[in-house]
């Protein structure tokens, strides 16, 4: 299915996509310095409307970090995220994760436990996959694992694609949209459930990364893990 890649989004026809925004996350690490998490969300967000012009925008999933409360600066910056995509012409919707526990306090919007998109390629469902979909389609989009490869000694946050890889369908995982999550990395995980925190995600061997190059602004796509990880 053809997909846009672009920094740690992808665009999906005119739906844009981004995954674990964690927005509080600044607060929680508990820093003197300024982490500048609201400016640098907002302007991605923006770049990406300016330049994609998308109907709808879809967080998906853990637009929030904290559990248990919401720090004034994270309801001011989900506000700004909405208003964002709003002006720009687009509808806002959030599909809840596993961290969105107090979403109700912040975001007023629409919500979707699954969201779902008729493209030309077939039907794509967007969640945030922390737990099985209920709704059939020919694409899952996801977040929650926070994917990142270290190629050459240098560490990217990426997608994973796995081509028919859940119940006969392809899955695409977001990287973590937020500058302030570290990452998970998958050079050294190997197939099976147990190592990675998504029921979408079988055997990871079979999904191939695919990296946005901020620098060279291209699409770098690699071979399935099982086919290159010793390369790594």
């Amino acid at each position: 299915m053809d997909v846009n890649y672009r920094d740690r989004a992808a665009l999906l026809g005119s739906t844009l996509v981004c995954a674990d925004l964690h927005v509080g996350k600044a607060a929680a690490a508990n820093v003197s310095l300024p982490l500048g998490e609201r400016d640098h969300l907002v302007d991605r967000v923006t770049t990406l409307c300016e330049r994609h012009d998308p109907e709808t925008v879809v967080f998906a999933g853990d637009l929030l970090h904290s559990f248990d409360q919401v720090a004034t600066a994270a309801e001011e910056t989900v506000t700004a995220l909405g208003q964002t995509v709003r002006d720009a012409g687009a509808r806002p919707v959030v599909t809840p994760g596993n961290h969105d526990t107090m979403l109700d306090v912040v975001w007023s919007g629409p919500t979707a436990h699954e969201f779902t998109v008729e493209t030309d390629a077939g039907r794509v469902v967007v969640c945030h996959g922390h737990h099985e979909p209920e709704t059939e389609a020919d694409l899952y989009v996801v977040g929650h694992d926070h994917p990142t490869i270290t190629v050459e000694g240098r560490k990217w946050h990426c997608y994973l694609y796995g081509h028919e890889s859940y119940d006969g369908a392809d899955v695409l995982v977001l990287p973590a949209f937020s500058h302030l999550i570290e990452g998970v990395s998958i050079n050294r995980r190997y197939g099976g459930t147990a190592t990675t925190n998504s029921p979408l995600i079988g055997d990871l061997d079979r999904f191939r990364p695919v990296v946005w190059d901020d620098e060279a602004e291209t699409v770098r796509e690699f071979p399935p893990l099982g086919e290159f990880r010793d390369l790594l």
